[in-house]
């Protein structure tokens, strides 16, 4: 008999399940415990669904298709990338369809000044578009959230390239991201795998990738 501890099993990817709550439920979670700059935002926030209405639930609904998970076998998910392929339109399909309700449907709801739940609410109110010269080069965009158990491991750049090789194949002529300057350990992963920095704002970098060029990420 092998009393050994087993090592556990490898992260795999597969396709969201959009149509799966208890799968959404899971992604929300991850969205917000990864809300602070990749740290958990839980006890910051007293609306705890605010940070996945804004960073998950219309990719999942609107971009289906290039929603993908981490997750080892038969295990909840222990991180997704989500993307789109023409920002500028996702953005315009959002404030048709997105915002409005989301507005609506919060309008009521008090929030104390200075905390998260104030600042994401002025992100529904005024959510801020991808500057045009990034959108008209690196047209499409992405977001990836990562649970601390399946950070490292390559598992990071496994789930960015799935995602790549999907814009690839679709003939996208790049991608870019923001990351907020205090992540540095994201800023650095990014940069390893191929991404340059196009904007640096206050707060955070737009960095992008030529996707139909050198080939590079």
């Amino acid at each position: 008999m092998n009393d050994r501890p087993q090592p556990a099993a490898e992260f795999g990817i597969r396709a969201a399940r959009t149509d799966d709550a208890a799968e959404t439920d899971r992604l929300y979670d991850i969205c917000l415990r990864t809300a602070a700059s990749g740290k958990d935002a839980t006890d910051s926030f007293e609306d705890p669904r605010l940070p996945g209405d804004i960073f998950l639930a219309p990719y999942l609904r609107y971009a289906p298709d290039l929603a993908w998970v981490l997750a080892r076998p038969d295990r909840p998910a222990s991180g997704y990338v989500l993307g789109v392929a023409d920002t500028v339109a996702f953005e315009q399909t959002l404030e048709r369809e997105w915002w409005p309700a989301l507005r609506a449907r919060r309008s009521g709801d008090p929030v104390r000044e200075g905390s998260a739940d104030a600042f994401a609410r002025k992100w529904i109110d005024r959510p801020p578009t991808a500057p045009a010269e990034v959108a008209a080069a690196y047209p499409a965009h992405l977001h990836i959230d990562l649970l601390p158990e399946a950070q490292g491991g390559g598992n990071g750049s496994r789930l960015i390239h799935t995602l790549l090789g999907a814009l690839r194949s679709r003939g996208v002529r790049g991608v870019h991201l923001g990351v907020g300057k205090a992540n540095a350990d994201a800023v650095g992963f990014y940069r390893h795998i191929g991404f340059e920095e196009l904007v640096e704002e206050p707060a955070a970098f737009i960095l992008g990738m030529n996707l139909q060029g050198t080939g590079r990420g």
